[in-house]
């Protein structure tokens, strides 16, 4: 099948996080430029940028207008309202990119996008692993009629890209299940931990534990540790995890109980993206 895009396609990032930071180095030697949107990113999202050699447009509406595919890698809680923004902007355009929701949201999400965005115009990817600037175990899945071009720009680059099939919704239902080991089982010591002090029992609960080869404090602080600066990044994961197990009526407590565990460790905050 012919590919959408051209032999060196403008690719836009939305937002250089330190993932996407890395996608975007990732997709360069595929791509003619690949560009960011500058209007209200942060100082530490420019200096990403600029230590990838990404190149800064002025806002999202020039990206969209320039761009030939989009990757969107931002915050759960906002990858709709990204979605929304990148529509608005190409409204009236006769030609629109390719838009991959590489975002940690539930199936229904991306569907959602797909309807905004034209759904055969939509890739849905889900990162696992770590920002990857050398090969090894970050692996991008893809769904989506034009998954398997978007899979092409990745070929020998840091991420793995594997195509799942060509509905909207299978990577973002990998991701979420992949989530509740990542994130909704380590929400558990935190949750026990909180009790066990509350009841006044954490030394016993630690002394118990130990008997059982757990140590009560390194797990706490493992958790701590790992959700230091991202809370309030997984708090949003968790919420679209457990949207995800509900559509097919798996219990999706675990997943919620995870996301007020995270909020609370973010002290209530939400964030943007850099």
């Amino acid at each position: 099948m012919d590919s959408p895009l051209p032999n060196r396609p403008v690719v836009g990032i939305l937002h250089p996080g330190a993932m996407g930071a890395a996608l975007g180095s990732a997709l360069k030697p595929r791509a003619g430029t690949v560009i960011w949107a500058a209007a209200g990113r942060s100082h530490a999202t420019s200096k990403r940028a600029e230590i990838a050699d990404l190149v800064a447009v002025p806002d999202v509406a020039e990206l969209a207008r320039r761009a030939h595919v989009i990757v969107s890698i931002c915050p759960p809680h906002a990858a709709l309202e990204v979605a929304e923004q990148v529509a608005a902007a190409l409204a009236g355009r006769a030609d629109p990119p390719l838009y991959v929701d590489a975002n940690a949201v539930a199936p229904a999400t991306v569907q959602e996008i797909g309807r905004l965005l034209g759904e055969h115009r939509v890739v849905d990817g889900a990162v696992i692993g770590r920002p990857a600037y050398e090969r090894g175990r970050t692996v991008l899945w893809l769904s989506g009629r034009e998954a398997p071009a978007v899979a092409d720009l990745f070929d020998g680059s840091p991420f793995t890209a594997k195509v799942l099939g060509g509905d909207l919704g299978p990577a973002s239902a990998l991701k979420a299940c992949y989530a509740l080991q990542t994130k909704a089982l380590p929400a558990v010591w935190g949750a026990l931990s909180d009790a066990a002090d509350a009841y006044g029992v954490r030394d016993a609960l630690g002394e118990q534990l130990s008997r059982d080869g757990v140590d009560l404090a390194e797990q706490v602080a493992a958790l701590q540790a790992r959700a230091a600066a991202k809370a309030w990044r997984w708090a949003g994961e968790m919420d679209e995890a457990a949207a995800a197990l509900a559509a097919v009526g798996v219990p999706d407590g675990f997943s919620r109980a995870a996301a007020e565990v995270y909020r609370r460790m973010a002290g209530g905050s939400r964030g943007h993206g850099a």
